[in-house]
């Protein structure tokens, strides 16, 4: 059997790819990119790449870090279009090919080819059935579950030693599941945001507080700040949602070893979220919640965000979703990067509007 040369490979591939310099100029694009963007390969070929793409996405930095790295990078839901062609919700895979801060080989994959081709049509629309259903079904359990735990407890009172370990497992295991139908009440049902100047360093050490106090009792937290960051815009309280959900996982792939969660602020002039209008915002404001954890599995890393996919075997999958849902409502931007011994979640925020200050 003769296998297929790499120029074979390149033209059959039936996902959208571009091959990208280390300047971020187009070297190559595949037929099935340019079926895509509706862009010939001429037309792109030796062109800057942003010049005639808009991507909803921070992507000179992550190009950045790709190549420094010399690693993946995931990245999910981001519109892609073109002059020629309506913006369509993709799913992005960047990886460094050949030298430090040489190529990078892009594949941009349409939600609705994923769906066709990788999870079974109608999966999204099944997920957010799901979810709702979940919500509904979340709101008539809960009611029941307290008043059986309300009745353990008063059987309790009357009980020998063994009878009372099995009531107080009945209470422990209710509280269990109202917590977890919490979530997922709490996923659908997000008040509206009450955005303000928010000190995020107020934010992180409120987090890391609690965080020491309960699940990360038995890490060691690391503060790593830029002291002279400006207040970012948002609501305080769901920021400290989304730090605390982060610091939860963290603290969790940990498992039974302690180890250090280290939490980094920088600004980041140059980072700006390009939307698929053409138009820029910038997020200069970097929030890194790093891990020594084993690392985000491979299988899930690109679907990492999404709900019900989870890395813990009892885990909900609603807990990251949340976060990218929160973050996502007040403009900014989630990236993660993962390899074992090293897992690095960054926030990138929007700065609060002039004349404003964090109480």
């Amino acid at each position: 059997m003769t296998l297929p040369d790499a120029a074979t490979l390149w033209t059959s591939m039936p996902v959208p790819a571009i091959l990208i310099d280390g300047a971020d100029r187009t070297l190559d694009i595949n037929p099935a990119a340019e079926a895509f963007l509706n862009l010939s390969a001429r037309s792109l070929t030796g062109q800057a790449l942003f010049d005639r793409v808009a991507i909803e996405a921070p992507l000179e930095e992550i190009f950045a870090r790709v190549r420094a790295s010399r690693s993946t990078a995931f990245v999910n839901d981001v519109a892609v279009g073109t002059g020629e062609r309506a913006p369509m919700s993709c799913d992005l895979h960047a990886s460094a090919l050949g030298e430090e801060g040489g190529a990078v080989l892009l594949m941009i994959s349409p939600r609705e080819f994923a769906d066709k081709i990788g999870r079974g049509q109608g999966v999204k629309s099944a997920a957010r059935s799901a979810i709702g259903m979940a919500e509904m079904l979340a709101h008539e359990i809960k009611n029941p579950l307290a008043g059986i735990s309300g009745a353990a407890q008063l059987l309790s009172m009357n009980l020998g030693r063994e009878d009372l370990e099995l009531a107080d497992l009945i209470v422990a295991e209710t509280r269990r599941i109202v917590k977890l139908l919490g979530q997922v009440e709490q996923f659908g049902n997000l008040r509206p945001l009450e955005p303000r100047a928010v000190n995020i360093h107020d934010v992180l050490d409120r987090a890391r507080r609690s965080a020491l106090l309960g699940f990360a009792a038995h890490m060691s937290i690391v503060e790593d700040y830029d002291p002279s960051l400006p207040p970012t815009w948002g609501d305080g309280d769901q920021l400290l949602q989304v730090v605390l959900n982060l610091l939860s996982n963290a603290a969790a792939a940990a498992r039974a070893a302690p180890g250090t969660i280290r939490l980094h602020t920088y600004y980041d002039r140059a980072l700006r979220l390009r939307r698929a209008d053409g138009k820029g915002q910038a997020l200069p404001l970097q929030v890194e919640i790093i891990d020594d954890g084993p690392g985000i599995a491979p299988e899930i890393a690109a679907d990492i965000f999404d709900p019900f996919v989870s890395g813990r075997e009892n885990g909900t999958g609603l807990g990251l979703a949340l976060v990218s849902k929160i973050v996502t409502e007040h403009g900014g931007w989630i990236s993660t990067e993962s390899v074992p011994g090293r897992t690095v979640f960054r926030l990138s925020l929007p700065v609060a509007p002039k004349n404003t200050e964090a109480p």
